[in-house]
């Protein structure tokens, strides 16, 4: 007894230094969005201590009782999901889920089959592959245009992932190890942050998953209906995201694996099936895309000489990623992962070890693009933590390792994430909510030198709220076309205005007009200014983070036959 109270003493206290220790360290983390640095510059430290404590006395108290094995993935798929609800308050924090909502919006005003006509060719398509955005498209069909559909969407994926981790892990090992790398899972602040926002990286997260556990599946136990699975997982994932591609070599590694695995015919068994997979769902993807062979050649253009090189200048240190971003024990668990499988010679290690390989030896810093491995490795970390003979003790160190992430992630990343300007178009979105009328008309105006083309805000405004938005851009740049080429937003620069912002239904109605800037601007320039002559001021929403360079502001001017009444909250 008094050795089980040392050593949950001992953790308790490894977790609380660790703490410590990252935020005395917190200058070092280079994370474009969410940097130590950034996030406990105004954060109540203390504060976050106290919780951090209380957060470990519970799970170590849940540690002391395992959970049922009939229990493993309900636990998993309801933790999950519950942990990425509070961020559903965030704003969107990355600029190009305005990309996404454009495309899905046009699906939901013409159809699917304008949309799928006028892919990359109406519908800008930039680097962006058809899937997500079409099934984002799809809920706004049948459930109407609200961000919550999509959130509630992305954190059912979100969930889905944690359960097919668990599935892989049983599939390679045993249930255990899959259920700890599950958890681990949650031992990622950062990625709870990114389940919510309508981006593609978590679909395709979820997507890869799916392909390598249907893959898995289809080789050990055959048949026609999971061979199918296993072509529909891998086409989606080729229709999820053009950096996911050479993520399916991690297919080839597994079919490889499986044969060698099985002597004599039991081995070529599974490699007909697996080649029989692979070379039908080559097929089927290849000829989706010789359908778009023009926009695909541009893409893949646009990748090589422009996203390729882009890689060398925006980059995230593996220190800041895989100290800060994922949680100390998640990263030292996959590191033991490695000794302790080539002591066993373990060869379906290499299975969930090859993309993290990949990523190390091809220096892919960026954290957004080593997003969909995540999963892969909590597998790794899973597997490292079975060294530890006492599950007891093993429990305890996952169950705090995920407490101490949802803590970090709640109480740091979460106001941080509502402190950056983005949220004032959430909360101008909210306000036009309750003004009288259908329509609102949009202006944007720029600072000197800008960072990006403020017009990428209006689409995202327009995931806000319910009016009817009429905005005219006129097109054009205001930077010269060679920093165009070179600036990390360059897609915004591109941006062209959708078909339905242009359209002059009611133009003669007078409306409300919302003014989007840059969060530090002062005074309207004098051309806006006389235009607005006669309306009144009636909400700014100017809050700024100060970290970012490009920011948004939202002022809101009403004509004077909208009674002052109905302003009011």
């Amino acid at each position: 007894m008094q050795n089980k109270l040392a050593t949950t003493l001992f953790t308790a206290g490894l977790f609380l230094f660790l703490f410590i220790l990252l935020f005395l360290l917190r200058a070092h983390d280079d994370n474009s969005l969410f940097s130590w640095a950034w996030v406990f510059a105004h954060a109540d430290a203390s504060r976050i201590y106290l919780f951090l404590t209380t957060s470990l006395a519970i799970a170590f108290v849940l540690a002391r009782k395992p959970v049922p094995e009939q229990y493993h993935i309900l636990v998993l798929a309801l933790l999950s999901f519950t942990a990425a609800v509070p961020f559903w308050g965030q704003p969107e924090t990355i600029v190009d889920a305005s990309r996404y909502f454009t495309q899905a919006k046009y699906l939901e005003v013409y159809g699917i089959g304008s949309f799928l006509k006028e892919w990359g060719r109406d519908i800008q398509a930039w680097t962006d592959m058809p899937l997500v955005p079409f099934l984002y498209g799809m809920l706004f069909k049948l459930f109407g245009e609200h961000r919550l559909v999509v959130q509630l969407f992305t954190t059912v994926l979100f969930s889905l992932t944690a359960v097919l981790t668990c599935l892989i892990g049983e599939r390679l090992w045993d249930r255990n190890t899959g259920f700890s790398a599950g958890l681990l899972l949650l031992g990622i602040p950062y990625l709870l942050t990114q389940v919510p926002l309508m981006l593609v990286d978590v679909p395709t997260m979820f997507f890869l998953m799916l392909a390598i556990f249907t893959f898995l599946n289809a080789m050990d136990r055959g048949g026609p209906v999971r061979a199918l699975c296993s072509v529909t997982a891998i086409v989606l994932v080729v229709l999820s995201k053009y950096s996911a591609w050479f993520m399916l070599s991690v297919l080839g590694v597994a079919l490889i694996v499986r044969a060698l695995q099985r002597k004599g015919a039991d081995g070529r068994r599974p490699l007909k099936r697996g080649m029989a997979i692979l070379l039908t769902a080559g097929v089927v993807a290849g000829a989706v895309l010789l359908l778009n062979y023009d926009v695909v050649r541009e893409q893949v253009t646009l990748l090589r000489e422009f996203q390729g090189p882009g890689l060398t200048r925006w980059h995230e240190s593996f220190l800041s990623t895989f100290l800060f971003q994922v949680h100390p024990v998640v990263t030292a668990s996959a590191l033991v992962s490695i000794v302790v499988a080539f002591r066993k010679r373990d060869a379906s290690y290499l299975i969930i070890f090859w993309l993290i390989l990949l990523a190390v030896l091809f220096h892919i810093t960026r954290i957004r693009y080593l997003l969909p491995v995540f999963p892969l490795l909590a597998l790794m970390a899973g597997y490292g933590l079975q060294i530890i003979a006492r599950e007891d003790l093993r429990r305890s160190l996952v169950l705090g390792t995920v407490a101490t992430s949802l803590v970090i992630a709640c109480s740091a990343y979460l106001p941080f994430a509502k402190s950056m300007s983005a949220v004032n178009l959430k909360h101008a979105g909210e306000y036009l909510n309750t003004l009288p009328g259908s329509a609102i008309e949009v202006i944007t105006t720029a600072p000197e030198g800008p960072v990006a083309n403020p017009a990428v805000s209006v689409p995202l405004l327009d995931l806000y709220t319910n009016k009817q938005i009429r905005y005219h851009y006129r097109g054009g740049s205001l930077l010269p076309r060679e920093e165009v080429l070179r600036s990390s937003l360059r897609f915004t620069w591109e941006y062209r205005n959708p078909c339905y912002y242009g359209s002059d239904r009611d133009a003669a109605e007078t409306v409300p007009v919302v003014v989007l800037s840059n969060a530090a601007d002062g005074p309207l320039p004098a051309g806006l200014a006389r235009k607005l002559n006669g309306y009144r001021s009636s909400r700014s929403f100017q809050v700024n983070e100060d970290v970012f360079i490009y920011t948004v502001g939202v002022r809101i001017y009403l004509p004077p036959d909208i009674p002052p009444a109905v302003t009011h909250e």
